[in-house]
């Protein structure tokens, strides 16, 4: 490990920043692997370095820390930077015992015990409080939305799902989410809501207030970095996942909510591409976006080798979309959500959708998930969630799957005036670069689970070969 690896940013907490990072190396190495946002999971830990930490109460009880740990084989570079909100107390409550990192035995803090205190809702209202009021607190900047009011008083109560970031909310009135691994740049899921509350788009819940770092003395390079957004808690409002299922489990008919979020789909889709600027994909940006899709495809079917019999008939799905470039057809390309799926939905006791989580694929680079895609990319990965939810429940109703995405198509065309079934070579491009995804995902994490995908795959390649 370099030299700058081994030692802590000069700026963090003054004198006290190294002798802190002493102490709290050890018990670090072993609770951050363990948690379900860390990214390098497989790999050993080899040392950190602090960005910054932030003290949020007097006397070192609540710490904010910007942190990057080290792993290799890439020692030599930044490491991964992850926030965290450490509190420190003599004794550990027994209700907080999960969320306990370790007894800290030497440097400053020594003989207290350190632990995560988003899980602790008297720590979780010091960071409402921050949220209340706009302004700096060392690197930290807060900023509060046009119409943002954070009322005092909220009870905190942190989300126990596990998921790529934190959430705690907030009197079931306000919810924030801390993003735990933080890459430098706006994030999208506060950029894209921002945009659509200036537009005028009440599908998405407007931020209410958020706050960030600036490099380089927040985290590496020289810009903006989003730390977390608190936004309105949608009380009441129903999961799409968990909605989808109950009505297969009740063997329920679902094409009208499927049809209502084509709709909001639509819309959002429309809106976005008011608020923000629009590109044509050219030939070659077209035939490049064929060729990351078919090196996608080659790399996971020699990690996944169920994948390798059907690899010639998926590649000809992205052959189609390169000689359709090569024959002079564009598409326009916009920013989108980058991630939609029916758990990116909810539905309100009033029967309204909304969408939420715009973060896009967290394993994904920031630049990656902000680059502009035809809608074509959302509606596929709205089309496999219906194949997903179908699939998941026994027995198999492939008829619901059928008419949840034929649906769906139709809510969007009434919406949007075009209907994404006229351009089966994009839509099924970016279906199958999904479900290719979707299966290493599987493999890895669920292999339980892994015959969703290959299904979709096995008709997808039976499709193209027709």
């Amino acid at each position: 490990m370099s030299e700058a690896a081994a030692r802590p940013a000069a700026h963090a907490w003054g004198e006290g920043g190294p002798e802190l990072l002493t102490s709290l190396d050890p018990l670090l190495r072993e609770w951050l692997p363990r948690q379900r946002w860390f990214a390098g999971k497989g790999r050993p830990v080899t040392g950190f370095t602090l960005d910054a930490v932030t003290p949020l109460l007097p006397r070192s009880a609540l710490l904010h820390l910007l942190l990057r740990a080290h792993q290799p084989p890439a020692e030599e570079g930044p490491g991964d930077c992850y926030q965290l909100l450490v509190g420190t107390t003599q004794m550990l409550p027994p209700h907080l015992a999960p969320a306990a990192i370790g007894h800290i035995t030497r440097g400053p803090l020594a003989g207290r015990t350190a632990y995560d205190a988003l899980q602790d809702p008297r720590q979780a209202s010091v960071l409402l409080e921050r949220l209340r009021i706009p302004g700096a607190l060392g690197p930290l900047r807060f900023h509060r939305g046009p119409g943002g009011h954070v009322p005092r008083g909220l009870v905190p109560r942190p989300l126990r799902a596990e998921q790529s970031n934190s959430s705690v909310v907030y009197g079931d009135r306000l919810i924030a989410k801390l993003f735990r691994r933080v890459l430098p740049g706006t994030n999208p899921d506060l950029e894209l809501p921002l945009a659509l509350a200036r537009e005028g788009c009440d599908r998405v819940p407007e931020p209410v207030a958020w706050f960030e770092t600036y490099g380089p003395n927040g985290t590496a390079g020289g810009e903006t970095t989003t730390l977390g957004v608190l936004q309105p808690y949608l009380k009441g409002a129903a999961d799409g996942w968990d909605l989808a299922l109950g009505h297969l489990t009740k063997q329920e008919d679902f094409t009208a909510e499927a049809h209502a979020l084509g709709r909001t789909t639509a819309e959002v889709h429309l809106a976005l591409a008011r608020a923000l600027p629009t590109v044509t994909f050219t030939r070659a940006q077209t035939e490049q976006l064929a060729a990351t899709m078919t090196d996608r495809l080659e790399s996971t079917a020699q990690q996944v080798p169920a994948l390798l019999p059907f690899v010639p008939a998926l590649r000809s799905s992205f052959e189609a979309l390169a000689g359709l470039a090569a024959d002079g057809r564009t598409w326009r390309a916009q920013r989108v959500h980058g991630d939609l799926h029916l758990g990116q939905c909810l539905r309100e006791p009033s029967g309204t959708w909304k969408l939420i989580d715009f973060e896009g694929e967290p394993s994904r680079p920031l630049a990656e998930r902000r680059m502009p895609h035809p809608p074509h990319r959302d509606i596929a990965g709205m089309l496999r969630s219906f194949d997903y939810a179908a699939r998941s429940h026994r027995p198999w109703n492939p008829a619901w799957s059928r008419s949840c995405r034929a649906t769906f198509c139709t809510g969007y065309a009434e919406a949007s005036g075009w209907d994404p079934r006229t351009d089966p070579v994009l839509l099924r491009a970016y279906e199958t670069d999904k479900a290719i995804y979707e299966s290493l995902y599987e493999a890895r994490h669920r292999p339980d689970w892994l015959p969703v995908p290959m299904a979709a795959l096995a008709r997808l390649a039976e499709e193209n070969n027709t």
